[in-house]
């Protein structure tokens, strides 16, 4: 192979990388620039917000990492933005591994990828665009690349992502002036794509000054052929991303060598390296501390460390390596992936033969909007500019003690019960107390909002240890699924039908969505996503059915993941959005006119995917909109929505507390940009991250 095993730094980061980039190049926005705070405290400003020591400040936007539920800071930019390089963060952390032994190759956000991924500050101008910046950004690229050619880094990995994304082919000409400049400057440089296909992009992408081009072979092995031929007469090294770097399944090493050897055919294995398809930041780190995984279930899997060595294992197959080991490795691999081909041959015939006759009718509320609206107004009674909560209220550490105790046997089942009667009990009182108009139940029954249901679901397995970042020190512990899902029992009737017999108001059921159920979860590969959201989607419609049943007429389906999931190239949106839709409305639509159902978005970008908001047809949908500086009502306002709606008037995501005329600002702004009479009241998210006190502070 092209090199032996190569160890990458400059990714560890205190918050999020993105994030690390726009502190090191100094692209700080004003608002957190003259306030007396440390450099550190700058950057958490900027992640999380600040209140304290007489300093107010809000966090900046967040949005999804690409099509992950990693969610990084959003750079902020203008025509006054004036870069220059704080610090060399990749040089640090590579001379810090240098000193320990360890020769690392370093790795930076490429220049295109950080002004793609930014946005317009608030300063700056109508017409401004964020690329227009490259030539100011340059230099600082070229001053530490230079410096870590200086240190003796041989070679640098710079991530490009874009460019398996339509938005790369209107740059191509500025990825080839940035890279003709950066690479007289540079360490030799493997440029990094991930996540998708190049397609198109690949007519330059081949034809930049760079040593080697690392790609998707996982998620889009179709490209290596078009790869291999495009680079052919080349000097370009191919590395090949054969291991996922997104999922945790074990890889089938027969088939990625297969893909491999495509690649070493034709370039020679002087040319080819073996490697994850991205960052293992998705995945969690080891299956060596799993413990309660079934010996047959621990076999299926493979996290971060046991994918470094699948990795290894495909280097020496394509070195031709004649090691006993690496031959027993291999053969090791085929008995195991034979062996869970041999599980997913077993399918719940209900279950299958339940999505297979799946109707256009199912698909259908009884009544348009309009007709349904009248009938929910009677029914609920609820004020003009009515207020609620996203669902969560805070998880406390008593919460979570009590969870634990249950777990171990410490706490008997009656015991808890009573116990989370008594957090219902007081989450209802206070907001009874502080005027809401649809009130939650608080949910202190669940742990996540994804594995609670996925512990109820069959289906589905879990991990004790496997905790993937998703955003800042938020980490959350993603389900499997591994076979056919379906819902033996009802999940949340019980707490639901409890926290509306101890109030006269309405109660609002909380369940999460198919869509974000699907994405945020470990799915299957054996069936598609579509097959496999629309098996959730069944097993929440009759979860939704049972709550009205019960006496629950305002029923929220979250699907916060609904766009993220989208996929990076626009010819593959359509297929992906009918089926998405058609969960949601499959999972929705057995209830009556007089129940109003209810959806919530997070962090997303509305404007390219607005029809099909629309065509979710839920009642009411509720949207992060406060760390956007409410712009993502424009897409609202632009397009027009029928529906009800409440965009999000604080951001949960951050400890501080906006003031009582900070949030009057924002309703008095959405008001400019939406009918009086659609509007609710409500929160970016929900409340389960923040303390009481930080909650109290806004409510109260």
């Amino acid at each position: 192979m092209a090199s032996d095993l190569t160890f990458s730094s400059g990714e560890f980061t205190l918050y999020d990388h993105v994030l690390d980039h726009s502190a090191a190049f100094n692209a700080i926005p004003p608002r957190y620039v003259g306030l007396g705070l440390s450099d550190l405290d700058v950057f958490f400003a900027m992640g999380r917000g600040r209140q304290a020591d007489g300093v107010d400040v809000p966090a900046a936007e967040m949005k999804k990492w690409f099509d992950s539920n990693y969610h990084y800071v959003v750079p902020e930019l203008s025509e006054k933005t004036e870069f220059k390089l704080n610090y060399n963060k990749a040089l640090n952390e590579y001379k810090e591994a240098k000193a320990l032994g360890i020769t690392t190759r370093p790795v930076v956000l490429g220049p295109l990828a950080f002004l793609i991924l930014a946005k317009p500050g608030r300063e700056a101008s109508p017409n401004f665009q964020t690329i227009s910046l490259l030539p100011k950004l340059l230099p600082i690229y070229k001053k530490l690349l230079s410096e870590l050619k200086a240190e003796g880094v041989q070679s640098v990995q710079i991530d490009e992502p874009h460019l398996v994304m339509d938005v790369a082919e209107q740059h191509a000409e500025q990825y080839a002036s940035a890279y003709a400049e950066l690479s007289k400057e540079s360490p030799e440089i493997m440029l990094a794509t991930y996540f998708g296909r190049l397609g198109s992009n690949l007519s330059f992408a081949a034809k930049l000054p760079v040593c080697g081009l690392h790609i998707d072979a996982d998620r889009e092995p179709g490209q290596i052929g078009d790869v291999v031929s495009a680079i052919k007469s080349t000097s370009l090294i191919l590395s090949l991303g054969l291991v996922s770097g997104r999922n945790i399944w074990k890889t089938d090493l027969t088939a990625a060598a297969n893909l491999g050897r495509q690649a070493v055919e034709e370039l020679g294995q002087d040319r080819v390296i073996a490697a994850t398809s991205s960052s293992l930041l998705h995945t969690p780190v080891t299956l060596a501390s799993e413990n309660k995984l079934t010996p047959e279930q621990k076999d299926w899997f493979s996290f971060a460390l046991e994918k470094a060595g699948e990795v290894a294992v495909l280097a020496s197959v394509l070195s031709n390596s004649q090691d006993s080991k690496v031959a027993e490795a291999l053969e090791a691999n085929r008995a195991s992936v034979s062996k869970r081909r041999e599980f997913e041959r077993n399918s719940d015939d209900a279950v299958r033969k339940r999505v297979a006759s799946i109707t256009p009718d199912q698909l259908k509320r009884k009544s348009p909007f309009p007709a349904r609206r009248e009938a929910q107004k009677k029914h609920l009674n609820l004020p003009k500019f009515p207020t609620t909560t996203i669902g969560s209220f805070p998880q406390t550490k008593e919460i979570r003690s009590a969870r634990a105790q249950l777990t171990k046997g410490s706490l008997t089942e009656e015991q808890y019960e009573t116990f989370i009667k008594k957090e219902i009990d007081d989450v209802v009182k206070f907001q009874e107390e502080v005027g809401l108009d649809l009130l939650v139940h608080g949910e202190p029954e669940r742990n996540d909002m994804v594995q609670y249901f996925g512990e109820q679901f069959q289906g589905f397995v879990f991990t004790q240890n496997g905790w993937v970042q998703s955003y800042g020190s938020r980490y959350v512990r993603p389900p499997i699924i591994v076979s056919d899902v379906s819902r033996p029992h009802p999940i949340t009737v019980r707490w639901s039908s409890y926290a509306q017999s101890v109030t006269k108001k309405p109660m609002k059921g909380m369940l999460t969505g198919p869509v974000t159920i699907l994405n945020w979860s470990f799915p299957r590969v054996d069936v598609s996503r579509e097959i496999q959201s629309k098996q959730l989607a069944l097993a929440l419609r009759d979860e939704v059915v049972d709550l009205e049943k019960a006496g629950i007429y305002a029923i929220q389906v979250d699907e916060p993941a609904i766009r993220e999931g989208l996929p990076l190239r626009r010819t593959d949106w359509d297929n992906y959005l009918t089926w998405a839709v058609d969960s949601f409305r499959l999972a929705t639509s057995g209830v009556e006119d007089s129940t109003q159902t209810h959806s919530h978005f997070c962090y997303s970008d509305f404007n390219d995917i607005f029809p099909s908001i629309q065509r979710l047809d839920a009642d009411v949908i509720s949207i992060e909109a406060s760390k956007s500086d409410l712009k993502v009502l424009n897409a609202f306002q632009q397009f027009g929505y029928s529906n009800e709606i409440g965009p999000g008037v604080y951001d949960i995501h951050s400890p501080r507390v906006p003031g009582e005329q900070e949030i009057k600002d924002r309703i008095k702004a959405m008001l400019n940009l939406l009918p009086a009479d659609l509007l609710f009241v409500n929160p970016d998210c929900g409340l389960k991250t923040r303390g009481w006190k930080e909650t109290e502070g806004v409510y109260l």
